[in-house]
């Protein structure tokens, strides 16, 4: 893969890429105003937003794919119709990986030479790490793009509903540890909720929305993106978002194979002064 963008790549403009008529009805809330995602993301607080807003954008392109199961009718007994059938495709990192390791994240990656972007990324990297069959794949919509402070990327994420659902695997234990289809309703049952915060340097580094479910700690850039589509579509159900816990005592008490620093949280430019005052003050020891 390659990790930097192209400067002639047309702009992705967030938004519908099919006929609401071929989008589930308890989808078309999200799809008929995917900026309201942005919207939720950019407030749910903390200083790290400001900082990567700061450094800039960097040309490094990315899509994920938000690949939602289900069925096709919506639910009268739930929030926003969600079906009891709904699920949503996550996969956990591998411990070993330089950068996020061991987090739980939507299939994707950079954009390679040749890619569709982003649509074409996204399916084919879910491809390669979990062995999706897109045939059974409606791609639905673009949500916006967000920057990723610690890895440098713009990422677009790619929502699609799962008509077929097929099998899917661990096709490269180098890159993932687990694929998993988990349950949206379990994910946004109140009791499997709560924010993590960070403080680096006197700061509110990062403060965002996790998620506990299967024996998966879902927080970041991906816990974000799930709980903006939940309150955009109408899916969340009220939870308490004054349940604000440690990240690090989180991590441990989901006995997970997670590796944070400053790393999780700081961009390059912040992290970069910071790992090399450690590194010689660990020299002079």
């Amino acid at each position: 893969m390659t990790d930097e963008g192209r400067d002639d790549l047309p702009a992705v403009t967030p938004g519908p890429l099919v006929p609401t008529a071929h989008i589930p009805p308890w989808m078309r809330t999200l799809t008929d105003d995917v900026e309201a995602v942005r919207e939720a993301v950019l407030n749910r607080g903390g200083d790290r937003t400001r900082w990567a807003s700061m450094l800039g954008r960097r040309k490094r392109d990315a899509a994920v794919l938000v690949l939602i199961a289900g069925s096709w009718d919506a639910a009268l007994d739930h929030p926003g119709g969600l079906p009891a059938d709904a699920d949503i495709l996550l996969t956990e990192r591998a411990p070993t990986l330089r950068q996020h390791s061991g987090q739980v994240a939507f299939p994707g990656g950079a954009m390679d030479p040749g890619d569709e972007y982003p649509v074409g990324t996204a399916l084919r990297e879910a491809t390669e790490e979990t062995g999706l069959e897109v045939e059974g794949v409606d791609v639905l919509a673009n949500l916006p793009s967000f920057p990723v402070p610690v890895s440098g990327f713009d990422v677009t994420p790619v929502l699609a509903h799962w008509r077929r659902p097929g099998a899917v695997r661990v096709v490269d234990t180098g890159e993932t540890a687990r694929v998993a289809r988990v349950s949206l309703r379990t994910l946004f049952d109140p009791a499997n909720r709560f924010q993590v915060q960070r403080n680096v340097l006197g700061a509110n580094a990062y403060r965002g929305p996790a998620f506990m479910v299967d024996g998966l700690f879902v927080w970041g850039f991906t816990a974000g993106i799930i709980a903006a589509m939940g309150e955009a579509a109408g899916w969340e159900i009220d939870w308490d978002k004054a349940d604000v816990r440690p990240l690090e005592e989180a991590i441990e008490a989901a006995g997970s194979n997670q590796q944070i620093g400053v790393a999780s949280v700081l961009p390059e430019a912040i992290r970069a002064p910071i790992e090399e005052r450690d590194r010689r003050q660990d020299h002079r020891r």
